[in-house]
């Protein structure tokens, strides 16, 4: 498989500009210190997945796109991949797990995609399930992180930052914090912008990435029934194509509690008037529990909103 450039970065950010407008970048106060917030929570599919996943489908040839494609996902990577496929009528299925927000997998049914769901809890191999369906099909597998057009498509929302603090008189960005579960949209950021610190963040028990750039070899996440509400993140390993990118590029990641994270939704609420469910407040979650510096030029991923509305209302009714 080939590596993901920089060029890929460009290519894929030209299609998904002739595709869709640029996210909102909105300018507000921590601490009395501007930051930039990246709210791809408002993509049509509600999530920045839909970025890697139309930048792979739009390259698969004319046999492939009959063939149809494979795709793991706790949810945000599913719709996106769902999405994109039914534009442009290519067959999807989707490998979830049975614990994902019941939200997300309708949302993946009802973009046309055939939903496989795998008993995460039990310890049940995605991967594998994944490989038994395109043995069974010929599709091509669209993984969710471990894929150079993936990857470079992610980066695409690190163009568009630049774009848009330049827009304001800006350079572009010092700092981009961001969400991390298999490392796609940490490798394609360091990508787009080699200029700027890359700073991945995730849920406490589940930072395998974090563990994998200190150790300096790939980690998997020490225990997979480690609870957090951050299913968007709950990846067992980064793979090395993403790794390679984070060694060069990524010096640290952090981990961020789940009363961190709860607050963090509260505070995208009520600061920034925006649903960010768990798994995308985690890098807003690292700053406001001051892990992570901020500067005028600090840019921080929302990465999505699809968060079950019940939930949503006992996080924003709690005061933890």
């Amino acid at each position: 498989m080939r590596s993901p450039t920089p060029e890929g970065v460009a290519i894929a950010a030209a299609k998904i500009t002739q595709l869709l407008p640029k996210t909102p970048l909105i300018e507000a106060a921590v601490n009395g210190v501007p930051v930039w917030f990246k709210a791809e929570s408002l993509q049509p599919v509600g999530a920045f997945k839909i970025r890697g996943a139309w930048h792979r489908l739009t390259d698969l040839t004319e046999a492939e796109r009959e063939r149809g494609v494979v795709g793991v996902s706790s949810g945000n990577h599913a719709q996106g991949v769902a999405w994109a496929a039914k534009r442009l009528g290519i067959a999807a299925t989707i490998v979830m797990p049975i614990d994902a927000p019941r939200t997300k997998i309708e949302a993946t049914r009802g973009y046309g995609a055939n939903v496989v769901l795998y008993d995460r809890p039990s310890g049940e191999n995605r991967d594998a399930v994944a490989q038994q369906l395109i043995d069974q099909s010929g599709a091509t597998l669209v993984h969710a992180y471990g894929d150079p057009w993936v990857i470079e498509g992610q980066g695409s929302a690190g163009l568009e930052i630049a774009a848009q603090l330049a827009e304001r008189g800006l350079p572009g960005p010092s700092r981009i914090v961001c969400p991390c579960g298999g490392g796609g949209l940490t490798a394609g950021l360091a990508l787009a912008c080699p200029e700027a610190e890359i700073v991945p963040v995730e849920p406490e028990g589940w930072d395998d990435v974090r563990l994998s750039l200190e150790q300096g070899k790939i980690v998997p996440v020490p225990d997979p029934k480690f609870p957090t509400q951050c299913d968007a993140l709950q990846t067992p390993a980064t793979w090395p194509i993403n790794f390679a990118v984070l060694q060069a590029r990524v010096a640290k990641g952090y981990a961020v509690t789940a009363a961190e994270v709860r607050a963090a939704q509260r505070w995208a609420f009520a600061n920034l008037h925006l649903v960010v469910e768990p798994g995308g407040a985690a890098a807003l979650a690292a700053i406001l529990a001051g892990k992570v510096a901020i500067d005028g030029r600090t840019a921080v991923i929302l990465s999505g909103g699809n968060t079950d509305p019940a939930d949503f209302a006992k996080v924003l009714a709690s005061n933890d």
